[in-house]
């Protein structure tokens, strides 16, 4: 099944409930992450996600994080080694901008996945800080027509 693109108020019940299902998951259960994740930012959010056998396989959202950047957050995917991560990246790239005017794109990256992001062009613009936890190095993209991603 294709990527599935909502804005928070199209997306369903169950939607809505297998999303935060696989962020418990990941987030909570996984990576013993101890956080409030209905945060409110949910509402004016830009949900992107994956389902097979109704579960949320793979899953981030994005928002404006200001007038000419769009943050994207709380990246998941609970398969891996299957290229469902790269195809979530490459679909949130490539779509975030036919939907939110921006210039650039901004996430805030645990360390060990630095290396993933910056085969989209992701550019490190910050020292190591330690958020919930666990290293974060914030990243930046840059937004043009031709901008290019590496499938490598």
């Amino acid at each position: 099944m294709d990527f599935v693109i909502k804005k928070f108020n199209d997306l369903t019940n169950n939607e809505l409930y297998e999303i935060l299902k696989s962020r418990a998951e990941v987030f909570v259960k996984e990576q013993n992450i101890t956080y409030i994740d209905a945060d409110d930012i949910d509402y004016d959010s830009l949900h992107i996600f994956k389902i097979d056998n109704n579960r949320v396989v793979a899953y981030l959202r994005a928002y404006y994080k200001d007038k000419d950047t769009v943050k994207i957050g709380r990246v998941l995917t609970l398969e891996h080694g299957k290229g469902i991560g790269r195809e979530l990246m490459e679909t949130a790239i490539e779509e975030i901008p036919r939907i939110f005017t921006c210039k650039k794109f901004f996430l805030q990256a645990q360390k060990y996945v630095v290396p993933f992001y910056e085969k989209f062009g992701f550019k490190v613009i910050s020292d190591e800080y330690l958020e919930v936890g666990i290293l974060h190095l914030d990243m930046e993209l840059s937004i043009n027509i031709k901008n290019s991603i590496n499938k490598e």
